[in-house]
């Protein structure tokens, strides 16, 4: 997540406060990601040293509660060339959980499926909690629906790939895959994912 950007989004409506900044940024992003004081004011200094925003008062004053800072205009083409710049999604991320799986189904002792049965059920389980959170809360909180609404398609994604996972392994199981042919890894390859 880019504080950096989301700050200069709050700034581009015009002049704020940093704790004003940290309370806007919590209540637009549904209270679920909750935002330390300390970044903010470490993070506006940085924008400001960059020529992003400039603020209140003296140059040389630490912020505070009394500063005010407002976006400039290059703070807006940055944040203008942020919001429409796709993320970097060629190579997959360093995700935790497809990490243990790929360990997993090399370790003879450990039965990959229950691993992948345990992940499920966790992974339901925090689906149905999200769910509620949705039912309650999230019909009065635009913010908080949208961020509900994007958790639930992760994890359903996630547990989609975990009942994939299992099915293939068991069918490898009884007709194994070749060998891998070489040290550069195909997926590398393939996509042409550069390092």
């Amino acid at each position: 997540m880019s504080i950096k950007h989301a700050l200069l989004a709050l700034l581009s409506e015009g002049p704020k406060y940093g704790l004003q900044l940290r309370e806007e940024f919590e209540a637009r992003t549904g209270e679920v990601w909750p935002l330390n004081i300390g970044q903010v004011y470490t993070t506006l200094q940085r924008l400001e040293r960059d020529g992003l925003i400039e603020s209140d008062g003296d140059d040389d004053a630490e912020p505070g509660p009394q500063k005010g800072f407002r976006i400039t205009g290059p703070g807006a083409d940055e944040l203008t060339g942020w919001l429409r710049t796709p993320p970097d999604l060629a190579a997959p991320p360093r995700d935790e959980l497809v990490i243990k799986i790929l360990i997993a189904v090399r370790l003879p002792e450990v039965d990959v499926h229950e691993v992948i049965q345990a992940h499920r059920r966790y992974l339901v389980e925090l689906m149905q909690q999200w769910t509620r959170l949705k039912e309650e809360e999230a019909g009065f909180d635009l913010g908080l629906a949208l961020v509900v609404d994007a958790e639930l398609y992760r994890l359903d994604a996630v547990v989609q790939w975990l009942d994939s996972t299992d099915g293939r392994l068991k069918r490898a199981a009884l007709d194994p895959p070749a060998p891998p042919r070489g040290a550069v890894p195909l997926i590398r390859r393939r996509a042409a994912v550069r390092r």
